[in-house]
């Protein structure tokens, strides 16, 4: 009596259908990808927007103390080492500057141009260049 191995045909996948697959995830990918890449974008923002807030809390804490915001385009540097016109500083009120989310410097300028009573205080965005759309600014949260 002769018995027949029923497991001797190896049953596996066929290119076509990993080829399938790979179109399938492509596809998915193309559709999900760019969703992400935008709320990326928008995260960027909202975190500068963010440290404009917490740099104005900062600005505002110096003022009360010394009587006047920190002068000048590196005035922000009053706000992590005392200067010789901030006689009654009481900081250091930030731990350092960072640089925006897309890795620029804030710009700071005392008096503002927008705001001549105070101050202006910006990202250049993610293009790097000042006075374009993209600009995160804190005269447009005050809007």
């Amino acid at each position: 009596m002769k018995i027949h191995n029923l497991t001797s045909k190896k049953r596996g996948f066929t290119l076509i259908e990993l080829m399938l697959v790979l179109v399938i995830l492509s596809i998915l990918a193309a559709i999900v990808v760019p969703k992400f890449s935008g709320r990326t974008e928008q995260a960027r923002q909202t975190a500068a927007q963010t440290q404009l807030s917490s740099f104005g809390t900062a600005l505002d804490a110096f003022e009360v103390d010394n009587g006047f915001f920190p002068k000048g385009r590196s005035g922000l540097q009053d706000l992590v080492v005392q200067s010789r016109e901030a006689q009654n500083w009481k900081g250091p009120y930030l731990k350092d500057i960072p640089n925006d989310p897309w890795q620029h410097p804030y710009v700071y300028e005392c008096p503002g141009k927008h705001n001549p009573t105070s101050y202006d205080l910006y990202s250049a965005g993610p293009d790097g260049r000042a006075g374009t759309e993209d600009d995160v600014t804190n005269w447009q949260n005050k809007k």
